[in-house]
């Protein structure tokens, strides 16, 4: 009974040791921490989901205080309107951001780019590109299983079962970037939204010549500098084979998509356009018959007889 009573004793001796050595520890080695720093983290959406290129919200928020600036800073999620409620607790002035939204930047559905093998591996877009290029010819297209909807925790892209390609859904999409870092074949990009939700893109990322592009793919770009050379304010550039339009440069006149041979180039929640009213033709008027010259004599005109100057007889 001894015994125990004293291992007791002792253990509970040793444990208060430790805490008062722990106390003093913790009050020497403090770090305080900014009051703000909870103050911010309470107004963010607290999605945690790394789009603002931070450890989520808790990072952010430890980063937009510790900035003392608020510019290149902003919450995905939660947009405008939060980083407005984090200006006015830091005191800043958080400047217009230009919304962004997810762009899947393939057409290649299976209408135009036919499948020639078939793929019985594991449903992954990792596994699928580390092992191969698909099921069709394009090594650069959407693989089509769906890592980016996995990862997407706004349910914001789906895959259309009818073209096997993914499609976001703007409303819902917060540019995150969550889609774009789970597209093992970096086809996805985040873009601005641009006016009313229009945008000029090209829905293609094959950096082959154009011959091998054109068998993978009947929409495929072949990097012909058509829409470059048409563009007035000279927001596309051509690398390695393929057109890029600069969202910042263009100005939404849609030249490029007339000119592109390949239909790459697509006009996003345009509104329909008007026909081109067809063209009448001018009633046709038969050309005048030239009119008939006189002949040309070299004969002289026959002089008219004198008057008679004889008077009458008289009887």
């Amino acid at each position: 009974m001894n015994t125990i009573l004293v291992a007791v004793i002792a253990l509970g001796l040793t444990a208060l040791v430790l805490a008062a050595v722990l106390f003093v520890v913790s009050k020497k080695f403090a770090v305080e921490e900014d009051p703000r720093v909870g103050q911010v983290a309470e107004v963010l959406p607290q999605a945690n989901c790394g789009g603002c290129g931070y450890p989520g919200c808790a990072g952010f928020a430890e980063a937009c205080v510790k900035a003392g600036s608020l510019d290149n800073l902003l919450c995905p999620v939660g947009g405008q309107a939060v980083m407005s409620q984090v200006a006015n607790i830091l005191g800043l002035s958080a400047g217009a951001a230009e919304p962004k939204v997810a762009v899947v930047r393939c057409n290649g559905t299976c209408e135009h780019r036919p499948r020639t093998v078939v793929y019985d591996g594991a449903v992954s877009c990792k596994i699928a590109h580390a092992t191969g290029c698909g099921e069709t010819g394009c090594a650069y297209g959407c693989l089509g299983c769906g890592d980016c909807v996995s990862a997407c925790k706004f349910d914001a892209i789906h895959m259309n079962p009818e073209t096997g390609l993914p499609e976001v859904d703007a409303e819902k999409c917060t540019a995150c970037g969550a889609c774009v870092k789970a597209c093992p074949r970096m086809i996805i990009e985040l873009r601005n939204k641009g006016k009313n939700g229009r945008r000029m893109v090209v829905l293609c990322v094959n950096k082959d010549k154009g011959a091998i592009t054109r068998k993978a793919c009947e929409v495929g770009c072949i990097g012909c500098s058509k829409c470059q050379k048409v563009c007035p304010f000279d927001a596309i550039t051509i690398a390695n084979n393929l057109a890029y339009i600069d969202y910042e440069k263009c100005k939404l006149c849609r030249k490029c998509e007339d000119e592109c041979p390949q239909h790459s180039i697509v006009a996003v929640n345009f509104p329909p356009r008007k026909p081109k009213p067809a063209a009448t033709e001018a009633p046709k008027i038969a050309p005048a018959a030239p009119k008939a010259e006189a002949p040309a004599t070299d004969a002289p005109k026959a002089e008219a007889p004198a008057p008679s100057t004889q008077s009458e007889e008289t009887k």
